[in-house]
């Protein structure tokens, strides 16, 4: 290969992909989610949902409630998960790093209440990736827009992209053979 063929992902794709891998840490049944929070480029935290720290996980026992398979099951049972961007949000705070001017990447819009958290950590732009499925929120949202409070920008990864993501992930990204040097 000719290292001037060989693809680099934007800033944005990079961020988005280490949202989605922190999804995989998800031990929510319904939705993994991940998320990222990014300063001058820097990685400040990263979160995934699921219960809270120290709560039984429900991948673990195989389901959210006694008797049901997934939160998304009930219409009267909370969801027993903390989301990704306010864990995220949280795992800044443990470790004293400031999210003003901050920007989140998270493979889900946040909902509603994540977006007000992410608006009161001084957050400034968020970047996600799949469109939440609830518009009765888009009301107060798009208020928050109008205000300027917060700026929302959907992204989905390249193909080429999502083709180098998928042979880092299956080869072995340091070695001389895949660099052709060897």
């Amino acid at each position: 290969m000719n290292p001037s063929d060989r693809h680099r992902p934007d800033w944005h794709e990079y961020f988005m992909m280490l949202a989605k891998l922190a999804a995989t840490r998800s031990t929510c049944l319904a939705f993994p989610v991940g998320a990222v929070i990014v300063k001058n480029k820097q990685i400040l935290a990263t979160g995934y949902n699921g219960p809270p720290s120290k709560s039984a996980h429900c991948i673990d026992l195989g389901y959210c409630y006694p008797g049901l398979d997934s939160c998304s099951s009930s219409q009267s049972l909370p969801s027993r998960a903390v989301h990704a961007e306010a864990n995220a949000i949280a795992q800044a705070a443990k470790s004293g790093e400031s999210t003003s001017g901050a920007k989140i990447y998270v493979t889900l819009e946040p909902c509603l209440n994540c977006l007000k958290l992410i608006i009161s950590a001084g957050i400034a732009e968020v970047f996600y990736e799949t469109p939440s499925s609830k518009k009765g929120n888009a009301v107060v949202r798009d208020i928050f827009l109008d205000e300027q409070l917060v700026k929302l920008n959907r992204i989905e990864l390249s193909e080429k992209t999502i083709a180098l993501a998928i042979s880092s992930l299956q080869n072995q990204t340091s070695s001389l053979t895949m660099l052709n040097l060897g």
